[in-house]
């Protein structure tokens, strides 16, 4: 869960973090920033980093920035926080570097989409297949015992009506079950973006 929100949150924040350090706002000001919230649990772990800064729990920003992309899981945080890091150690370009990385992120983000729009393309047709035919095909199953009356019925012996109806009412049900699991399935490809 906590790698989905960071995925969900990372782009919005780099775009945030460029703005302000282009605008001469500085690394720890930006931080304080982001962990003022709306951007998920990213804010939230900016915001206890900033707390210990304050209290001077901890060895300086590098070394929390170090902790933190312990407790990392999606790589992209991962990737910010080692930018960070370098910056704090290094003093690196960190407005080219989030530039870059809001790019290669965006790229990223557009290829994720692009791939799960083709995996959900047939998705409706099979939804629109199943929940049509599938019902169509159990009321035809269900009238023939009434077409067959008659002479027809003197060709072959049909089931009694109360198995056909049951037949007919487990053919919907599971026909309902197969739409609800081909559902299911493209929620969970869902890329969270």
């Amino acid at each position: 869960m906590r790698k989905l929100d960071e995925k969900r949150e990372l782009l919005y924040v780099i775009r945030t973090m460029d703005v302000l350090m282009s605008s001469g706002v500085g690394l720890e000001a930006a931080l304080h920033t982001i962990g003022k919230g709306g951007y998920g649990i990213i804010s939230e772990d900016f915001s206890a980093m900033m707390k210990r800064l304050r209290k001077g729990n901890s060895g300086g920003l590098g070394p929390e920035l170090k902790s933190q992309m312990k407790i990392a899981e999606s790589a992209g945080y991962k990737r910010l926080l080692n930018t960070l890091y370098t910056n704090v150690t290094q003093n690196t370009d960190l407005v080219e570097t989030l530039k870059k990385q809001g790019t290669r992120m965006e790229e990223d983000r557009s290829e994720e989409v692009e791939k799960y729009i083709e995996e959900l393309g047939g998705v409706p047709e099979t939804l629109l297949s199943i929940g049509m035919i599938g019902p169509i095909i159990l009321a035809i199953v269900g009238l023939v015992p009434q077409l067959m009356s008659g002479d027809l019925g003197a060709f072959m012996s049909l089931p009694e009506p109360a198995v056909i109806n049951s037949v007919v009412n487990i053919g919907l049900v599971v026909t309902l079950m197969g739409m609800a699991l081909i559902g299911l399935k493209a929620h969970t490809k869902d890329p969270g973006l």
